[in-house]
């Protein structure tokens, strides 16, 4: 292992970070102990928006587009995918690029293509 790092397998869905590959954890980054720590911090926050995120949910006339928790969750999912590409290896780095992830969630504009039709383009 150069540098210290070792094999991480990360589940964003079910908030996970093992070091065996299942197919719960479809990413895999190597890291060394600092990094480790920043990844479980990012995932922590994560973990904390999503449960902000879910108690807004329940508010049916508030809008979900400016609502400052789902503002928030796009935060930390950016970062959180920033550092899964960062740090990943070349099939996690294509996994992420073919979910199309980072320009998404950087880019919430629903100008993009594909939104034309959206219910939510009004």
């Amino acid at each position: 292992m150069q540098d210290g790092k070792q094999h991480y397998y990360v589940s964003v869905t079910h908030n996970l970070i093992e070091q065996t590959k299942n197919e719960s954890t479809p990413f895999e980054v190597m890291v060394d102990d600092e990094q480790l720590n920043r990844l479980k911090d990012l995932m922590k926050v994560l973990e904390d928006e999503d449960a902000y995120t879910l108690q807004r949910a329940p508010v049916p006339y508030k809008s979900a587009d400016h609502d400052e928790a789902t503002e928030q969750f796009s935060d930390g999912m950016t970062l959180l995918y920033t550092f899964l590409y960062d740090h990943g290896t070349s099939d996690t780095r294509q996994a992420i690029e073919s979910m199309n992830v980072l320009s998404r969630l950087q880019d919430t504009d629903y100008d993009d293509p594909g939104y034309e039709n959206s219910p939510l383009n009004k």
